[in-house]
């Protein structure tokens, strides 16, 4: 999931570098991450519920994403927007912890019919 999550911050990254996909470079590097990166929130979901695995997904991509546009893109970094960041890792964990406690598969749905328990 963690390299799931790394992985939307490097296609959102590159998304921006390829300036409206017209750049080749950064294209093929959004296209390949976004492949890989939704294949890793498809395997992550096999034992998360969709809930909590779309959650994680997308605080930590978009938390890492900021990061690196503050680190390296030289956007701001506020008091503000750091306390929020920080937030959205905090209510990432709790998700994390509160699904980890349900019975059977984390989401409380039992394994669709033909999918692997």
């Amino acid at each position: 999931m963690i390299a799931s999550a790394v992985l939307e911050a490097v296609w959102a990254t590159a998304l921006d570098y390829s300036e409206g996909l017209s750049q080749p470079g950064p294209t093929a590097v959004f296209l390949v991450a976004v492949v890989l990166s939704m294949t890793g929130l498809g395997y992550a979901m096999r034992g998360i519920g969709i809930g909590t695995a779309y959650a994680v997904w997308t605080g930590l991509g978009a938390v890492l994403t900021v990061l690196y546009a503050v680190l390296f893109s030289g956007e701001p970094a506020g008091l503000l927007k750091m306390l929020f960041l920080a937030g959205i890792i905090g209510c990432v964990i709790g998700l994390k912890l509160v699904d980890g406690k349900a019975g059977g598969k984390p989401g409380g749905r039992p394994p669709r019919s033909g999918a692997r328990a």
